[in-house]
């Protein structure tokens, strides 16, 4: 049985973001529950750094991937929601960091924001399912 040429792009799509957060997952699970402390303050704190940056960078390739392959109205959708996202999450934490420098707010570690990005996308993606 064939598939059709739009259905491809998806099933690629899941399989690459499974494969990414797979990643990203496991890491943050093992600095989480702290198996990862004993890097923490060494040289090798650069390439734990380095490994966890790889599934962001991946999942990032993995969606400009699905944007190639899709269709032309998929494309406009996912870029419609794709920038949304980034400017929500963009916003939401530069307001925080307005409110941790002015309000005393709690410090947020930087890495947050891609979690926040992510949840943005989530919200979004409901709401932005037209080409207009």
């Amino acid at each position: 049985m064939t598939q059709s040429r739009s259905t491809t792009p998806v099933r690629q799509y899941a399989v690459r973001t499974f494969a990414f957060m797979g990643g990203y997952t496991v890491i943050m699970l093992l600095m989480i529950t702290g198996a990862l402390d004993p890097v923490v303050g060494t040289a090798g704190a650069w390439l734990l750094a380095a490994a966890v940056t790889m599934p962001v960078l991946g999942q990032t390739w993995a969606v400009l991937a699905f944007m190639r392959d899709s269709d032309e109205f998929m494309r406009v959708v996912a870029a419609k929601r794709f920038i949304v996202a980034a400017g929500l999450a963009i916003s939401l934490f530069a307001g925080w960091g307005f409110a941790e420098a002015f309000a005393g707010a709690p410090h947020m570690e930087g890495y947050i924001v891609y979690a926040l990005f992510w949840a943005c996308f989530g919200l979004v993606t409901p709401f932005i399912r037209s080409s207009q």
